[in-house]
């Protein structure tokens, strides 16, 4: 479980690193080609992260 979490808080790192700024639309395709599979992360979830992104916060806590 430990090794999906840090997957995921590195995917949205990166993500955020690269789509901060960007359209809400535009960093959830981002984080769904990006994010690896994880139970319970919902597309709720991801576009909650994908609006903190938007508007240029990193939410992953890196």
């Amino acid at each position: 479980m430990h090794d999906t979490d840090d997957a995921l808080f590195r995917a949205v790192h990166g993500v955020a690193g690269r789509f901060a700024g960007q359209p809400v639309p535009v960093v959830m395709e981002a984080l769904l080609r990006h994010l690896p599979k994880a139970p319970g992360v919902e597309v709720t979830d991801i576009r909650k992260i994908a609006e903190e992104i938007s508007v240029g916060r990193d939410p992953s806590g890196l």
